[in-house]
């Protein structure tokens, strides 16, 4: 059941993955230079609202340290490849282990 549903939503990530990049490579090639738009951006483009009380939950749980250098640096990579990195994660959850005996084994 859980590895059906790690696919599922694995796949729905890759693919907004695969939209983010076509975005970014098709602003970069209408501005003849490369552009990438960051987490943060997108993010702030989506809700702002939403990561204002994200960084005050973060700071409110966890040291300052957790939000100022580790996620402020993952704010500003890419967005598609976050998505991307997060897409393969759910795939590996969602594989199913292969039987340790072998595919002819009697067990």
């Amino acid at each position: 059941m859980f590895h059906f549903l790690f696919k599922i939503v694995g796949l729905f990530v890759l693919a907004l993955a695969v939209v983010l990049a076509v975005l970014d490579i098709t602003k970069s090639i209408t501005a003849s230079e490369m552009i990438l738009t960051s987490l943060a951006s997108s993010w702030v483009a989506i809700s702002e609202k939403s990561l204002e009380s994200t960084h005050e939950l973060v700071l409110t749980w966890s040291h300052p340290y957790v939000w100022d250098p580790v996620l402020l640096n993952l704010l500003k990579l890419p967005s598609w490849l976050i998505f991307f990195l997060v897409a393969m994660i759910l795939l590996k959850f969602g594989q199913r282990r292969e039987n340790p005996y072998g595919r002819f084994s009697g067990r």
